[in-house]
């Protein structure tokens, strides 16, 4: 009976199951350090974009009032803004997910979209969204 048993292995290579659970341990601490890393970056990155945006907000108001020549600009900036036409809005490409209160052509305030990426976040003047 070994000697029919020892055929079966005989010039058969693989892995024993000690060696595969091993490789599944090490696998599972690996997933367990890398998958919390992770989380933390997707969250840095809506605060980042949100920043980029009132910076590109905040550009855009300077071109406008550059152009126009105006001194002063005390309107909202955003989605559902109301105002004269050619505005900020207009220096900006794609959508707005925050609606932009300027006072003396500074971001004064802002109010994310209710059903936006940034609805959580709140902005504060002089930091940004946080």
């Amino acid at each position: 009976m070994k000697k029919f048993l020892k055929s079966f292995r005989y010039g058969k290579k693989g892995f024993t199951l000690v060696e595969l659970l091993v490789v599944v341990a090490i696998l599972g601490v690996l997933a367990a350090v890398v998958v919390p890393n992770v989380g933390k970056f997707i969250g840095t990155g809506a605060v980042e974009a949100a920043n980029t945006e009132a910076h590109s907000v905040q550009t855009a108001v300077l071109a406008h009032m550059t152009a126009s020549g105006a001194t002063d600009y005390d309107l909202p900036v955003g989605p559902g803004r109301t105002g004269t036409t050619p505005g900020p809005i207009d220096y900006i490409t794609g959508s707005l997910e925050a609606t932009y209160t300027i006072t003396n052509g500074v971001i004064a305030g802002a109010v994310p979209v209710a059903t936006g990426k940034w609805k959580d976040l709140t902005y504060t003047v002089d930091v940004g969204w946080q």
